[in-house]
């Protein structure tokens, strides 16, 4: 099926295009009056994720309402830990919990990589709805958390301020650390690779808390493991390229690291500068981002001044998608996204009119 807009894996291509496309992590969520209500029809928030039509609905509301460029899927990034049969759960107000954290070398020893297309099945038929629902009408990207990510949350056994447990099986058990990593890390490559074949256009690594580690951990424990799922990626389907994007929360700092990896775009987040990026890592990778979503709290003149300021840092020419530097607040009043889309609708063709292609 021919993509109506491919203006999203053009630029993540570094190809010409004739403005920043756009999408926003979190997209499909709470500060949308419909989301709620679906939300609330579901029952929980796994019943949500589980239920491919619901899942799809949601994917789908932002499209109705904004000019994106891209659709993600409407899923959670502890999917996997949850096939492995630790028990997620939601509590409201306080996040993702697991009833059976893992602490022990035991533990970890007797964990197994779940079969995507068996054991998360749920997310595959979502993927493929959505891409048949979508119908050419923007690309689908499909995600994952990152091995390190995944691993502080199963360690932790929820959210953590300090990472005491994950952070102490890392430096008195590494090994351990590493077969829990190792193991991930398969898990991640089949994750990805089945939502690609059911249809994912794209894919993004979540690496929420690799800007927790110390820059010798981080290679060591984040970034290689990274590096690995890239390496083992379906890169080809439906004759098309299907690039990766790998988003470290806080980790403007390893940029290079992050580039050398064979991923196609970087996720900034808003603490690191367009302009000094895209000096960083010159042609080898797109970038993507980086505009604080409490900047949607401002006034439309607020938000216009600052879409235009981050347009302006990233400069002429292609390999820049417009995002968030993380998901949308839950509180965002939806018409402060429409002054969001408006501005770089009507901005952003100027950093483009030297050389685009329609």
């Amino acid at each position: 099926m021919e993509l109506k807009n491919d203006r999203f894996l053009r630029a993540l291509a570094r190809q010409p295009v004739d403005r920043t496309p756009v999408w926003m992590m979190r997209q499909a969520g709470r500060y949308l009056p419909e989301y709620k209500r679906v939300r609330g029809e579901a029952g929980s928030f796994m019943d949500l994720c589980r239920d491919t039509d619901r899942a799809c609905e949601v994917t789908l509301q932002p499209l109705e309402r904004f000019p994106l460029d891209a659709a993600i899927l409407f899923s959670d990034i502890l999917t996997i830990p949850d096939a492995m049969g630790l028990g997620l759960y939601f509590e409201t107000g306080e996040g993702p919990k697991f009833r059976k954290p893992v602490r022990t070398a035991a533990d970890v020893a007797a964990l197994q990589a779940p079969d995507a297309e068996r054991d998360l099945d749920y997310v595959m038929r979502a993927v493929s709805t959505i891409r048949r629902e979508l119908n050419g009408r923007v690309p689908l990207i499909g995600f994952s958390g990152s091995p390190w990510t995944l691993a502080t949350y199963m360690v932790e056994g929820a959210s953590s301020k300090d990472f005491r447990h994950v952070k102490s099986m890392l430096y008195a058990t590494p090994d351990v650390m590493h077969q829990l990593l190792d193991t991930l890390a398969d898990a991640v490559t089949d994750y990805l690779n089945a939502q690609i074949r059911a249809g994912a256009q794209a894919v993004q690594i979540f690496d929420t808390w690799g800007g927790t580690l110390s820059t010798p951990a981080y290679r060591e424990f984040s970034l290689k493991y990274m590096e690995q799922i890239v390496a083992g990626l379906e890169r080809e389907h439906d004759g098309r390229r299907v690039p990766v994007i790998l988003f470290t929360k806080n980790g403007g700092q390893w940029l290079e690291d992050l580039a050398d990896t064979g991923a196609d775009a970087l996720g900034l987040d808003w603490t690191t500068e367009l302009s000094n990026a895209r000096g960083r890592v010159g042609r080898k990778v797109a970038l993507q981002g980086n505009m604080d979503p409490n900047v949607l709290f401002g006034t439309p003149q607020a938000i216009r001044a600052e879409v235009g300021r981050i347009l302006d840092s990233y400069g002429e020419g292609p390999g820049h998608i417009f995002n968030l530097g993380h998901g949308i607040n839950q509180f965002t009043d939806p018409s402060n996204v429409t002054a969001f889309m408006d501005a770089l609708h009507e901005l952003s063709p100027a950093y483009h009119a030297n050389i685009a292609t329609g």
